[in-house]
């Protein structure tokens, strides 16, 4: 592995970028050696056959994060932006590690923790714990934490640090805690905290935009107990809270445990309260009706239960027939309507349920257009292909509320329906789903980039708008930071944007983690960011 140099330069090293391209392009058996080697995709390959497939600049520049240790090369710029005064000042480097550390919510932006970037500065830089003891914390570095605790018995009850973190929220929300090497020390820390007195219900208020690190938001506090439960999922570290007296009703642990696994059973058990809290709501956007069946057993009588507002969130987030008959033998009303009157079975055809629909009885007289809505909704093509033969003016009469049922499904990754639906005619740009965006913004948000591709091909803008006053662009970045459904491909969506007319983007000179569109300033992950720059630059070498 080659070193990085004490004070590593970006330019230099896009230089050797650069470089590497040309000799690839010129046919030299050592730059396609170096590919060979750096490249999964190249390996076990001829020269012939690499030099075939067409080396790339981000080929090259992901050759040269790769043989300087890092999985990509966004997360050696990254690396190399936020900690290049290395051995120069220690105050700085600290920083940059607690912004690799913590999420957005603690560190101040709206980004994910990073890590691994947070271990690679650890490693160069090993002094960090002994000399900030808060680091020590989110590190598992148990000697140095002891050893502060020892020289200042009090240091555990107060905030330090570049984030101004108390210590058990510096070891609960720490990143590291997600890698099985630091998971085990952390724990160990946490122990220690808590056996030299900390209080199991230290919290800071929220750091998230538009609050900041020197401006929290002290009506969003944030505790221990949810950077174990909401953060990292970490069922063994709340069970040692909550053992030491954490309380349970925090008022985030509860709801964003359903993100993870192994914690809303022991937050129950220690007495967390479902009502008030939207957990259930939260429970119905996964597919899991075991712990919708456990919520429901601890909320005997909740108010959320009268009234149909759970039983049309479960519809509306295409939930299964079990889940529903879940909720109706916890004494949710199957004959509740909607605002406009429409019943909960009619409701779920309209959603493309038929077997929800079932269970709820029978559905009051459908029209001609719910009943071509319940056939698109269902991605029967051949039905709605008919139906539409036979009176093609159906789409034209649909109204605004059944219009945006084609952004409602793309927001639950209903391709199927969404692609038919477009086929036959409903308007690309309606506005729907959670937060009033077109069917675009919706599959951009998963990182569903192949409905994204499909919809630019039929029309869809990325200039389309949405509910926090944005456009698709916006809605990349966010996603790409945030990641909101796991399997989500925003390089993919990325480069669909881009090839289908999206404005390209540059650099913002006044803000290196920033790209300029159209001179507005904008945020994303480190690889959407440099995918979006190449193909600004048609990703083209020397």
């Amino acid at each position: 592995m080659s070193v990085l140099p004490e004070r590593p330069d970006l330019d230099q090293l896009k230089r050797q970028a650069k470089e590497l391209l040309r000799l690839c392009r010129a046919g030299d058996g050592g730059a396609l050696d170096r590919l060979r080697r750096g490249l999964p995709a190249a390996r076990g390959r001829g020269d012939a056959q690499v030099a075939a497939a067409g080396c790339r600049l981000h080929d090259a520049q992901s050759c040269i994060a790769r043989e300087h240790g890092f999985a990509s090369w966004a997360a050696l710029k990254a690396f190399v932006e936020a900690a290049w005064p290395r051995g120069l000042e220690l105050g700085a480097l600290a920083e940059a590690f607690a912004r690799f550390a913590y999420a957005g919510d603690i560190a101040g932006g709206t980004g994910n923790a990073r890590p691994e970037l947070a271990v690679r500065l650890l490693q160069d830089q090993p002094r960090l714990p002994l000399d900030f003891p808060i680091i020590a914390c989110a590190a598992g570095d148990v000697a140095a934490v002891r050893r502060a605790i020892l020289a200042d018995a009090g240091w555990v009850h107060r905030p330090a640090g570049p984030l101004s973190l108390p210590p058990l929220v510096a070891a609960t929300h720490s990143g590291l805690l997600q890698l099985p090497a630091f998971r085990p020390r952390i724990h160990a820390v946490v122990g220690l905290l808590l056996s030299a007195g900390a209080d199991p219900d230290q919290r800071v208020g929220s750091r998230w935009p538009p609050a900041s690190v020197r401006e929290p938001d002290a009506g969003l506090p944030l505790s221990a107990l949810y950077g174990s439960v909401g953060r990292n999922h970490d069922a063994d570290l709340a069970r040692l809270l909550l053992e030491a007296g954490a309380d349970p009703n925090d008022g985030e642990s509860l709801y964003h445990s359903l993100e993870g696994l192994g914690c809303t059973d022991l937050l129950l058990a220690a007495g967390a309260v479902v009502t008030g809290t939207n957990a259930l709501f939260r429970c119905l956007d996964f597919d899991d009706i075991a712990r919708l069946r456990l919520l429901l057993d601890h909320a005997a009588a909740a108010p959320e239960l009268r009234g149909g507002a759970l039983l049309f969130h479960a519809i509306r987030r295409r939930r299964s027939p079990a889940h529903v008959r879940a909720l109706l033998a916890a004494g949710v009303d199957p004959g509740a309507r909607t605002g406009d009157g429409t019943d909960a079975a009619a409701l779920a055809l309209r959603y493309g349920l038929p077997e929800v629909a079932s269970l709820l009885g029978r559905p009051d007289a459908l029209s001609p257009e719910e009943r071509f809505i319940a056939a698109c909704t269902s991605a029967d093509a051949a039905e709605a292909r008919r139906m539409l033969s036979q009176a093609p003016g159906l789409v034209a009469r649909l109204d605004p509320a059944r219009l945006r049922l084609l952004p409602d499904l793309a927001a639950e990754g209903a391709g199927d329906a969404v692609r038919l639906m477009v086929e036959l005619g409903w308007p690309i740009e309606a506005r729907g789903g959670d937060w009033n965006a077109s069917a675009l913004n919706h599959a951009v948000f998963r990182g569903d980039s192949a409905l994204a591709e499909f919809l630019l091909q039929h029309g869809a803008s990325w200039r389309a708008g949405q509910g926090f006053g944005d456009d698709v662009s916006g809605t990349l970045g966010w996603a790409s930071l945030n990641r909101p459904v796991p399997e989500g491909d925003w390089i993919g969506c990325a480069r669909v944007l881009a090839r289908h007319g999206m404005a390209p983007f540059g650099r913002d000179p006044a803000t290196p983690d920033a790209l300029l569109l159209e001179g507005r300033r904008r945020y994303f992950s480190p690889e959407v960011a440099d995918c979006l720059l190449n193909e600004a630059a048609g990703d083209q070498g020397p």
